[in-house]
């Protein structure tokens, strides 16, 4: 049995498994996931083991809220292009590397960080992710992807790194994916914090262009924000979308 098999192919009854979702999700209920930290660790850091299973490694000890874990998603954050699992994953439909996206998803589930003393080490990989969010793609996730106190405290982040894309889209600079909804999708998370500040980020989006992608990825801000803004902003996504966009605008605003 390879040291991967052992760590992450096993389930905590001892059972072989090929779901590795199961290992890593079991654990939450299985304090003896602990255990198996220390190998984990090993393999991730190792670097003649294969990328596929080094990046798995991570993505098991952060979702487990380990220090290790959150250490290695901050070294990859500062060096995306060299971090050893780069595009190893790639998105079908841009074709660009889609790790950073899991990465995401881990660092955002905290149900163990508080246990394990490691919450300001998660919100630290949590606001390195975000600060990526105008150079690597994050599929669709970053409209969904965290909690409302761990948007709070990236508030500052969020505005910066949407004024950089904003900036580069206006520049006429290339991107190698949908640049424009994964800031608006960035917004959308705001909105169910601080809902002025979210038409605000979203419409310096759509002010350089109104793609109808971005538009239809706008509205969820229509359903979170309250206020004023939010019918403003369902009134100008109304002006300026497509028949499919109207429909969900008048759905949001309960109008349909």
């Amino acid at each position: 049995m390879t040291r991967f098999s052992e760590l992450l192919g096993t389930d905590f009854d001892g059972e072989p498994t090929s779901d590795i979702d199961d290992v890593i999700f079991g654990a939450f209920d299985e304090p003896g996931h602990r255990d198996r930290v220390p190998g984990l660790v090993e393999l991730m850091n190792d670097p003649a083991e294969p990328e596929i299973e080094r990046f798995l490694a991570c993505v098991a000890l952060t979702t487990w809220s380990e220090a290790a874990g959150y250490e290695a998603v901050l070294r990859a954050a500062a060096d995306p292009r060299n971090t050893p699992w780069y595009d190893f994953s790639v998105d079908r439909k841009f074709s660009v590397d889609s790790t950073f996206a899991q990465l995401a998803e881990a660092v955002a589930d905290r149900d163990l960080a508080e246990e394990k003393g490691t919450e300001g080490l998660r919100m630290e990989a949590a606001r390195a992710l975000v600060r990526l969010a105008d150079s690597e793609y994050f599929e669709d996730k970053l409209g969904e992807l965290f909690d409302n106190a761990t948007l709070q405290a990236l508030l500052d982040d969020v505005k910066e790194v949407v004024g950089r894309g904003v900036q580069s889209l206006a520049a006429g600079e290339k991107y190698r994916f949908d640049l424009p909804t994964q800031l608006v999708d960035l917004a959308s998370g705001v909105s169910a914090v601080d809902g002025p500040l979210a038409v605000e980020l979203a419409m310096s989006v759509l002010n350089v262009g109104s793609w109808p992608r971005t538009l239809t990825h706008a509205v969820p801000i229509v359903y979170r924000a309250k206020g004023p803004e939010a019918r403003q902003f369902g009134e100008y996504l109304m002006s300026v979308g497509d028949e499919k966009v109207q429909q969900l605008v008048r759905e949001a605003l309960g109008e349909a």
